[in-house]
């Protein structure tokens, strides 16, 4: 799994690169361990963290939310562990999450995946 993980790749940004191109929004967000790119978790309307793994064959995320340093792994469907990542390891904290500010309806719940 080691070479699932890449230490020093930066994340991608502060938070779901798909959605903030798109003026989507998410519940959380996660990172990939192999390149730093940041997507919305499976909760999410768009579920594009696990897009990610489809299309690039990266199994191993980690939380990128405040407080929170676990991994998954997609391909086995199990929490894995890793290294510590580069910084930043999360969204910054005066984002909330769901998340971007200004973007999530009033109605969010009633368009998450559980």
């Amino acid at each position: 799994m080691t070479e699932s993980i890449n230490p020093d790749a930066p994340p991608s940004g502060p938070g779901c690169v798909e959605c903030l191109a798109t003026d989507g929004w998410w519940v959380h967000l996660r990172r990939c361990a192999a390149c730093g790119h940041v997507g919305c978790c499976d909760s999410s309307p768009s579920q594009h963290a696990s897009a990610h793994y489809g299309g690039t064959g990266h199994p191993v995320v980690q939380s990128y939310e405040p407080g929170e340093d676990w991994f998954w792994n997609y391909a086995t469907e199990e929490f894995a562990h890793g290294p510590a990542l580069a910084e930043p390891t999360s969204r910054p904290e005066d984002q909330p999450a769901p998340g971007p500010l200004g973007a999530v309806p009033s109605d969010w719940r009633d368009h998450i995946h559980r």
